[in-house]
């Protein structure tokens, strides 16, 4: 039986249609169901100004809080980064991504550069399931190889395509079976193999992926660790650290080959792979397995955008003519005489 969904924040904007909790599992300042009246009145500033822009995608709440979280609660620069990903996202065809992008290579790219969401982390609230966890195997990328397979192209479509699943279906599932709100994601970065000649090769993928990422889905980093980290390694990241915002260095850890205890204890044995300590091996390999909550048919549902361009227009028009009018999209339908 599912567990009962928890109080959802209020939310009163016409962009809030959600099927899934809406508040935050720690009061954290900014995060749903903890804000301040100052930060709801930025909310609405931010979603005011851009719907004068002509937007009307993407307005909604959740939205609107992870750009500003984003931007310290400036609204200008929280403003700047969502027209920046909008512009983006019509240049990159995002919106059809999720629904049309096929991987068909995808088996064979793994075999030289495994990433993969794979079940959850423990919760805030202890062993219950909580985010999806994300998996890359830094050390095995061979780009001369997987340049033989597919392309540089291919491979950010590909990432941007499950940037689109982690935000519907896996999100929305894994909240519905925590009964809290979860906006993040658990990574784990294996550097197992990962040398200094390694680095140029990867580096210019590696740094398109992080941009995407940083820009364009912001606030989707609950913690990461980097596992298997090679001798020097802490020294470096330690000087990195200087240049990045304290509030993304408290989610990183960087961790030696001794890394199995605090890993398991974020991540639940018979959640994590064998090769990283765990305990769980699925059938046919757990690179390939996609298990999760969004995989369940207690939590999970239908992603948004799975609808088809034409089922997308007739519950837009039919909201807007009425029950007793027909659209231009049912008569279109409609045989010929």
């Amino acid at each position: 039986m599912a567990a009962p969904v928890e109080d959802q924040t209020p939310l009163k904007s016409k962009y809030d249609d959600y099927d899934f909790p809406t508040t935050a599992p720690e009061p954290k300042p900014g995060h749903p169901g903890h804000t301040t009246p100052e930060q709801d009145a930025k909310v609405e500033k931010l979603r005011s100004e851009l719907e004068q822009l002509g937007y009307t995608e993407r307005l909604d709440t959740l939205t609107l809080l992870r750009f500003l979280r984003a931007r310290k609660f400036d609204v200008a620069a929280a403003k700047t980064m969502f027209i920046d990903s909008e512009k983006w996202r019509k240049e990159f065809g995002t919106d059809n991504l999720a629904r049309t992008f096929e991987y068909n290579e995808k088996q064979d790219v793994f075999k030289y550069y495994p990433q993969y969401y794979h079940k959850t982390d423990k919760s805030a609230r202890g062993k219950q399931d909580g985010r999806p966890v994300y998996i890359e195997k830094l050390g095995k990328i061979d780009l001369t190889a997987m340049y033989k397979i597919t392309t540089a192209e291919r491979m950010l479509r590909n990432l941007v395509t499950e940037y689109e699943k982690l935000a519907d279906p896996r999100l929305p599932a894994c909240s519905r079976k925590s009964g809290k709100l979860l906006e993040t994601c658990c990574s784990i970065m294996d550097l197992k193999g990962v040398g200094i000649t390694s680095v140029p090769s990867v580096y210019g993928y590696v740094r398109q992926a992080s941009i995407i990422s940083q820009n364009y889905y912001p606030e989707r980093l609950g913690k990461l660790y980097l596992i298997n980290a090679p001798w020097g390694f802490s020294s470096v990241f330690s000087v990195v650290k200087g240049f990045l915002d304290p509030v993304t260095v408290d989610k990183i850890h960087v961790l030696g080959t001794g890394y199995k205890k605090e890993l398991l204890d974020q991540v639940p044995a018979e959640n994590l792979p064998v090769e990283f300590g765990g305990t769980c091996e699925c059938s046919g390999g757990c690179e390939l397995s996609d298990m999760g909550p969004w995989q369940e048919a207690e939590w999970a549902k239908t992603p948004k955008w799975a609808a088809t361009p034409t089922e997308e227009q007739y519950v837009v028009k039919n909201e807007e003519s009425g029950p007793e009018q027909k659209t231009e999209t049912q008569e279109a339908a409609q045989p010929s005489a």
